[in-house]
């Protein structure tokens, strides 16, 4: 089969998809924005081909090297799997006769608003929301519904852009920020307490043959604002055996369903608290922070191979293991300038260095990212172990006992 994959070079991570349709036996031609003399030995390798463009999110761009290569074989997938690269995607494809996640389902999979009606329409449940570009239509709405809400772009990836409000002030502090009463068009939603999570499948022509579940600790908006806290996320191995994931397996199947996505990569997020399970949102591309990583290191299987089987062959490769849980946690600087130095990394080495999958530690000197930048953005250190209560313990250790010294 030839395959079409859209950024092979960034980020890191992109190569592990070229390196597994590879591996799966596909022949992969690669559109990126990167020189090709740029390109390392195992990337050559994987590649039969290589296209350089101006821009990998230009339609015109993408289309025209697609065609290219369509004049030299027959292109049977066109694959991305970032955010920002997958409606390109869908619209090339739909243009150019290949196979693959429709645009409609990419639309739903990306306008917030558009998504949860969509979602209403066939049963799922999801806060209440709406989209629009009239400030007097978001404050009836604010009324109706009541404070907290929350305000994002249509578009918003995870906690992007997202902010909460609180009282009419700043309600309308918002308003303005987000261009309202210049005409913009945002989405605002219902705030749903609970505890926050996200389930993570792959899908061939619209059925789950593999499936993660994992839990935030706290909540992305928290997490993403407040320095003093080391946030984590951590994926279950209970999956299979607990009952309550019965629920959430069940609506993303049903979501999956609806939106009308077939063979793909999902992500998608939720929240239970006081009014039930609550869908958030999804995408129809793999997760982001290198989580498949950890699904690869809990269930000893290479899930970037288990995706190119599934797009490449139309089936699952190996069983999951689900023999260990994993997770990830976020060391922030104690200040914004440079790293200066760490203090428990030692100890946290020595109490748990057997459980360790890998770890980032920048160097002295190295310049600190900001809070909202991200779980990756600084120091962070993952681990997994068999039982999900005792890791999630071990990962609370070391938020207590690393500290990222900077000034």
């Amino acid at each position: 089969m030839d395959v079409v994959f859209i950024e092979p070079c960034f980020p890191q991570n992109q190569r592990e998809f070229v390196r597994a349709l590879h591996a799966v036996g596909a022949r992969v031609s690669g559109i990126g924005e990167r020189p090709k003399e740029s390109l390392d030995g195992e990337l050559r390798h994987w590649l039969s081909h290589y296209e350089q463009i101006r821009n990998v999110t230009d339609i015109g761009d993408v289309e025209r090297a697609v065609r290219f290569i369509q004049s030299k074989v027959r292109v049977q997938r066109l694959e991305a799997v970032v955010e920002a690269h997958v409606m390109t995607a869908a619209k090339v494809r739909e243009r150019c006769g290949i196979p693959g996640t429709s645009v409609n389902s990419t639309w739903l999979c990306r306008d917030k608003p558009a998504m949860k009606d969509a979602l209403r329409e066939a049963g799922v449940a999801c806060a209440q929301s709406i989209g629009s570009s009239d400030a007097a239509e978001i404050r009836a709405f604010a009324a109706q519904v009541g404070f907290p809400m929350i305000i994002k772009p249509r578009d918003a990836a995870g906690a992007s852009g997202t902010v909460r409000v609180d009282d009419v002030a700043s309600l309308e502090r918002a308003l303005v920020e987000f261009d309202v009463v210049k005409g913009k068009s945002v989405a605002v939603e219902e705030f749903i307490e609970g505890h926050e999570g996200f389930y993570d499948t792959l899908t061939v022509s619209g059925r789950v043959v593999a499936d993660f579940a994992t839990h935030y600790f706290p909540n992305v908006l928290e997490a993403m604002r407040t320095r003093w806290i080391s946030p984590q996320f951590i994926t279950t191995n209970r999956l299979d055996h607990a009952s309550a994931y019965g629920e959430v397996r069940a609506m993303g199947q049903q979501v999956i369903s609806a939106l009308g996505i077939e063979t793909s990569a999902t992500h998608m997020e939720w929240f239970f608290g006081p009014k039930g399970l609550k869908f958030s949102e999804i995408g129809c591309r793999p997760p982001g922070v290198r989580t498949w990583d950890l699904y690869c290191a809990a269930n000893d299987v290479d899930v970037y191979q288990e995706w190119a089987m599934a797009v490449v062959h139309g089936k699952r490769g190996q069983a999951l293991s689900r023999r260990f849980s994993a997770g990830m946690i976020a060391l922030r600087p104690e200040c914004d300038g440079t790293i200066v130095g760490y203090e428990g990394v030692d100890e946290v080495h020595r109490r748990f260095g057997e459980w360790f999958i890998d770890e980032h530690l920048p160097p002295r000197g190295h310049p600190t990212q900001p809070v909202d930048a991200g779980f990756m953005a600084n120091a962070w250190m993952r681990l997994k172990h068999p039982d999900y209560d005792t890791l999630r313990g071990m990962l609370d250790v070391i938020g207590q006992t690393v500290k990222v010294r900077a000034r």
